[in-house]
């Protein structure tokens, strides 16, 4: 149980802080994190933060960000073609999976309904929104895309999901005492990934009120 105990601490500590993981695992810590968010529904773990950190760590010559990318992007496709197969041989029956730690039917539907309102560009988009991009490519699976489209779509937004993070931090690293506000910037970073869900779970809630008044009788 303390082991246990213990474990938890150190997880809430590395989606606090990536800068520890990074000081801790290197590049196959990174690796790890990133395809377990991407490829095993692990949809808690930091992930745009994880990467703009990675990045200012290259700018401090910790890191190396050609290597970086040269590692991180490849498990970035990897995680969400692993996901596609997930969606594929599961089927419609992840929607009525139970609730747990690491899944929420919750976040499939909402995957669902991204994914259906913008295709296979969701592939890509979800990239930049944690949770969505966790479980998109799940979606597509379950929805029978075919998988050469998909892995275009993949391809491509690995590469500017990974490589547009990285290139974030090490620009923000070359501004003179960024690395002393580490913390307020991984804050800011979470908050600009979050911010296209809450606004489309805004719009969301807007129109079923709208939907629900159109309908009552007057």
């Amino acid at each position: 149980m303390d082991a246990l105990i213990g474990l938890f601490h150190s997880l809430i500590e590395i989606i606090r802080n990536p800068g520890h993981l990074i000081e801790w695992g290197g590049y196959p810590g990174m690796a790890l994190i990133v395809f377990l968010e991407t490829g095993a529904l692990v949809f808690f773990l930091p992930g745009d933060s994880l990467l703009v950190m990675a990045g200012l760590y290259a700018a401090q010559g910790s890191l190396d960000l050609g290597l970086l990318n040269l590692i991180l992007i490849p498990c970035a496709i990897i995680g969400d073609a692993t996901s596609y197969w997930m969606g594929a041989k599961t089927g419609p029956r992840i929607f009525s999976r139970p609730k747990s730690f690491f899944f929420d039917p919750k976040h499939a539907l909402a995957a669902r309904d991204f994914y259906e309102k913008h295709g296979g560009k969701a592939i890509i988009i979800s990239r930049f929104m944690p949770l969505v991009r966790t479980f998109v490519p799940v979606i597509a699976g379950v929805a029978q895309m075919p998988y050469r489209r998909f892995a275009m779509y993949n391809v491509i937004g690995a590469v500017s999901w990974v490589a547009s993070m990285t290139i974030i931090g090490y620009a923000l690293g070359q501004v003179p005492g960024v690395i002393q506000h580490i913390e307020k910037i991984i804050i800011l970073v979470v908050l600009i990934s979050v911010a296209p869900g809450v606004v489309q779970w805004l719009r969301t809630r807007m129109a079923a009120k709208r939907a629900a008044t159109e309908s009552t009788p007057s």
